[in-house]
């Protein structure tokens, strides 16, 4: 699913399959694997509750070493399900945060697994395997159905349906951000596998947000309503996010085989959008009636025709970076663009060529405007605790979080 899980089933089963087809990029993804609730719980919670905790934790783990993309939105619905028994381990007044210990396994780079004994990492790894699971099934509602050859990426309802995702999905590693990862203390946050640090979430984030401009830019190329200065707004915000999300990579230190391959996706579609920005900037100021209009138009075909260039070359290294994928036939703005861009440059540079040696002091690329970013990640709201945690109804032995951890010690 995404980009190497989309070789293999959510759990990493490893069954070949095709090289997968990427139009939404997934930086990473991280599932659940055997934590016991049972002992460092025990006497602490009612019996049943920790049986509740262990099902729905161990049912998340089944569901996502059994899934197809198709199952997606059961697993997201379990998800849902488990973090409302989970946060009561977070409460601070009930003194539960560090008793379990969490693992869990990464689908990407060697498949390395992780431990941590802390209630809000395993809020953060939860949140953030739902934010990745959107993500992939965004980016199935953009890969055209091989079994009907009618289907195109460009349908209006898949693309507002994947802008959907794309927000909700920034919803989700906003409040990982904002509400969770400033819970962890510096030293378990230094311990965190890279896609779950600070800096790659936000990358991610605003990526998500870049690519739903992106939907929103190639409706706007199929909407005869849509004008020039929508288009170009469109485009500029684009690079605005897409550049803001590379910025935030880029100061990554060690940035693992897929993190390099994040990287190169976000170069690749910065590069896109930059050429988009300059073709629609170029073809309104190319309205104006000075010459000097006409001359800043034409470099900035010039500019948008390099950098598609540029681009074209970006996207073959994001796609031969491993894990291997494919990049999909030029769809929506691009699909117009690649075409468009060359073919505009050309013309107007022979027929602005005589302006273009008369005044060579105005030869200068002009810089491109800059918007307010309009696209918003939808707010996530996470599910109040389950009532089940409500202690004053709890009936166990009277026992003290003291005499319960001296009692492990002499269990062991």
């Amino acid at each position: 699913m995404g980009c190497a899980a989309s070789m293999y089933r959510v759990g990493g089963n490893k069954k070949p399959m095709n090289i997968p087809l990427v139009t939404i990029f997934t930086p990473s993804l991280r599932i659940p694997i055997d934590s016991s609730f049972q002992k460092p719980l025990k006497g602490l919670v009612p019996n049943g509750l920790i049986d509740r905790l262990t099902y729905s934790r161990n049912q998340v783990a089944l569901l996502a070493n059994q899934t197809d993309v198709s199952g997606v939105p059961e697993l997201l619905r379990t998800l849902e399900d488990y973090l409302s028994l989970l946060v009561g381990l977070t409460d601070q007044e009930l003194g539960f945060r560090e008793l379990v210990e969490f693992k869990w396994r990464s689908l990407d780079d060697g498949q390395q697994e992780i431990c941590v004994a802390d209630s809000w990492f395993e809020l953060l790894s939860v949140v953030h395997m739902m934010a990745m699971l959107t993500l992939i099934q965004a980016n199935s509602k953009l890969i055209p159905d091989q079994t009907d050859t009618s289907e195109t990426a460009e349908s209006t309802d898949k693309i507002r349906c994947a802008v959907d995702l794309l927000v909700k999905a920034a919803g989700y590693l906003q409040f990982c951000l904002r509400e969770i990862l400033v819970k962890l203390p510096q030293d378990i946050k230094m311990e965190l596998p890279l896609d779950l640090h600070e800096n790659v979430i936000e990358a991610a984030y605003i990526q998500a947000l870049g690519q739903g401009t992106e939907m929103q830019l190639a409706s706007a190329v199929e909407s005869k309503n849509a004008t020039l200065s929508v288009k170009r707004r469109l485009a500029c915000e684009q690079l605005s996010y897409f550049s803001q999300a590379h910025c935030c990579l880029s100061t990554c230190d060690n940035l693992n085989g897929y993190g390099k391959k994040h990287l190169s996706f976000l170069k690749w579609k910065y590069l896109e959008a930059k050429a988009a920005a300059y073709y629609y900037h170029g073809l309104i100021t190319d309205k104006g009636t000075e010459p000097s209009c006409h001359i800043s138009a034409v470099c900035c075909f010039l500019a948008a025709e390099e950098i598609l260039t540029e681009s074209k070359k970006a996207c073959l290294n994001f796609c031969l970076t491993v894990p291997i994928t494919r990049a999909p036939v030029a769809w929506g703005a691009m699909k117009h663009l690649n075409k468009k861009i060359p073919e505009i440059a050309a013309k107007r540079s022979q027929m602005y060529a005589y302006l273009l040696e008369e005044e060579k002091s105005l030869e200068v690329l002009p810089e491109l405007p800059e918007f307010d970013l309009s696209l918003k990640a939808e707010e996530y709201e996470m599910a109040d605790k389950d009532g089940a945690w409500d202690s004053e109804n709890w009936k166990i032995p009277n026992q003290t979080l003291k005499m319960h951890l001296t009692d492990d010690e002499e269990d062991d």
